[in-house]
């Protein structure tokens, strides 16, 4: 009995169809949210309420689908994704009329928008992807705060007298940096201090250089990177690899020759 529902429950799990219907209701979640942040009528709101209700109740409808049609349920807690959705469902339980929980409620019915990350494989490969690249990107950030910190020294002490309120210490400095870097009316900054130093336009330009050219490119490089190693490692998964297809040949000629001797000896 129980193995006939499991089995029935993994093929709506893998059905397309509520895969989509699934993705509607994150969809809707996420509109009903936004529809909450306005002044609604009383009707309205009665109206949102009932459909929040009908979403939490399908959404913990739709984790128990997941957990009971998986084969392995001592690791269904160890992926990282259906923790989060579990979390959610059950945070998402929590009243909110009347309850000293209940903006914690409310945040969390804001994240359920997250959940078309772990329902949506090519997000999930996005999302992993960037996590796997944290490591090298520190590297990075690093190397570009070093920057920064040299480059609002620098400014700090030539350009202060200037404009205080851009260049008045290395805390300051540095943000004002990160508006350059952002193309933020960054020519006016420039303007402004080239009419003290005609040169001062070299700090700038090597400044964004390094910055928004290099430096970006090179976080963008190791995305990239670490991205094509997810979906090649995505297709090792869901594809024999070529040792495994060299191997199922080689079974199959030695079947094959072992049949033919079976022949020959009964003829």
């Amino acid at each position: 009995m129980y193995e006939k529902l499991q089995s029935k429950l993994y093929h709506l799990k893998e059905n397309k169809i509520f895969e989509l219907f699934v993705v509607l209701v994150i969809i809707i979640s996420a509109l009903e949210i936004g529809a909450k942040t306005f002044d609604l009528s009383e009707n309205a709101l009665s109206f949102t309420g009932i459909l929040d209700i009908l979403i939490t109740l399908f959404f913990l409808f739709e984790i128990s689908v997941r957990f009971i049609a998986d084969d392995d349920k001592r690791n269904f807690f160890k992926n990282g994704w259906n923790i989060f959705d579990t979390l959610v469902v059950a945070i998402s339980l929590i009243p909110i009329n009347d309850s000293e929980m209940a903006l914690l409620a409310r945040l969390v019915r804001v994240f359920r928008v997250l959940r078309m990350v772990s329902v949506v494989p090519e997000l999930r490969v996005l999302i992993n992807s960037l996590l796997k690249a944290l490591p090298q990107l520190g590297y990075v950030v690093l190397l570009m705060f070093i920057i920064f910190y040299i480059y609002a020294a620098i400014g700090s002490f030539i350009f202060k007298d200037i404009n205080p309120k851009l260049w008045g210490d290395i805390a300051i400095s540095m943000l004002t940096l990160f508006r350059i870097m952002t193309f933020e009316d960054w020519t006016d900054i420039q303007y402004e201090t080239m009419e003290v130093y005609p040169y001062s336009w070299i700090f700038y330009l090597t400044f964004i250089f390094f910055t928004a050219f290099a430096f970006l490119n090179m976080v963008i490089g190791i995305v990239v990177n670490v991205m094509e190693e997810e979906h090649a490692a995505q297709r090792n998964v869901n594809e024999p690899s070529m040792s495994e297809l060299q191997n199922e040949i080689r079974e199959l000629k030695s079947l094959i020759q072992k049949l033919d001797k079976n022949n020959l000896n009964t003829l």
